[in-house]
């Protein structure tokens, strides 16, 4: 894949000639809570004080929770670390684990266990209401995550305030990350962090309507992302890569072969596979059409992460994956190949 390296890490987004010594393909830290989901006709509260609605349901969930699952899924030999309360939202999520042989441990959350409610209409799309709930200076110790730091063979930060100060971590070890800045605005000072320290960088174009193309490209100028994607449901998904940081790239969807019925989750079943992909050495349009075919898998299940998609079933849906009439290619250059941020 054409992404500029650095010292100590190659191009397939692991670091180099550290797998015999590493016990984590991946390493997830942050992310984990319960999304309760209620499902309406549409995204609006109608009048009156009340609407009866399907039944209510509660489901493991948030961006880490779905990365960790979905790379576990996959094949990757994955570690999970975040903070939980000592609540019944944490004991389903211990249990979930349990049940599906991740490897997780955790620290106590003071505040206890995040969570969010989650509307989801008709059509799958969805709105969120998120309860970080962690105070705002509860960082997690290098004391606990060094260890599987110095382990690991790439590092996945979700957009969380506690795993903020690993970054530096990272790079002293020489160890590749990732993050979702999910619907970063572009300009938010909050996501700085993630959004200029990591080496792969993911989000939602949904609110930067228009400009997704500037803001992937200044990701790329301001920071240390070898590649900057941005996906945009229906409407596919935006590549920019350090080496050409001029051109962005656009992918469609493939079309789904199970009925639209939630998008929860879809995001982070788009970025387990697109970097799946990448570190068995794929090329970016390999990796897109992995990405795609992962995200629509995951919108036809009901629930947030309740269904991964596995290897096998990827790489078969990959060959199998038809794309509507949606041109893929360059959909933004820059004059006369000008660099970004030139």
């Amino acid at each position: 894949m054409a992404v500029d390296g650095s010292s100590g890490t190659d191009s397939s987004g692991m670091t180099d000639g550290a797998e015999d010594a590493a016990d984590h393909d991946v390493l997830v830290v942050g992310g984990c809570g319960v999304d309760t989901v209620v499902r309406v006709d549409e995204l609006r509260i109608p009048g009156g004080d009340s609407l009866p609605v399907p039944p209510i349901r509660d489901y493991v969930a948030h961006a880490g929770n779905g990365v960790a699952l979905n790379f576990h899924a996959l094949g990757r030999r994955t570690k999970f670390l975040d903070f939980l309360g000592d609540d019944m939202l944490g004991r389903l999520i211990l249990d979930r684990y349990a049940s599906a042989g991740l490897d997780f441990d955790h620290l106590p959350a003071p505040a206890g266990t995040p969570r969010s409610v989650n509307l989801v209409d008709r059509e799958g799309r969805r709105f969120s209401f998120f309860d970080g709930r962690h105070p705002a200076d509860l960082l997690m110790p290098v004391s606990f995550c060094g260890p599987h730091l110095d382990r690991a063979r790439h590092v996945y930060l979700s957009r969380s305030h506690v795993n903020r100060e690993l970054f530096a971590e990272a790079r002293r070890r020489d160890v590749p990350v990732s993050t979702d800045l999910h619907a970063w605005n572009g300009t938010d000072p909050s996501a700085h962090p993630w959004a200029y320290g990591a080496d792969y960088l993911f989000m939602s174009a949904a609110a930067v309507p228009g400009r997704a193309p500037d803001v992937l490209r200044g990701i790329i100028a301001r920071g240390r992302a070898r590649l900057a994607v941005a996906t945009d449901g229906a409407a596919g998904s935006y590549v920019v890569e350090r080496a050409r940081p001029e051109l962005v790239r656009h992918f469609p969807v493939v079309r789904p072969e199970l009925p639209v019925v939630d998008s929860n989750g879809a995001g982070d079943a788009y970025v387990t596979a697109f970097l799946h992909t990448l570190f068995d050495g794929g090329d970016l349009d390999q990796c897109a059409l992995a990405g795609a075919v992962s995200g629509a898998f995951a919108c036809g299940h009901h629930g947030t992460h309740e269904a991964q998609i596995g290897a096998a079933e990827l790489a078969a849906g990959c060959l199998r994956a038809v794309t509507p009439p949606m041109a893929e290619g360059v959909v933004d250059a820059l004059p006369g190949g000008a660099a970004a941020g030139a």
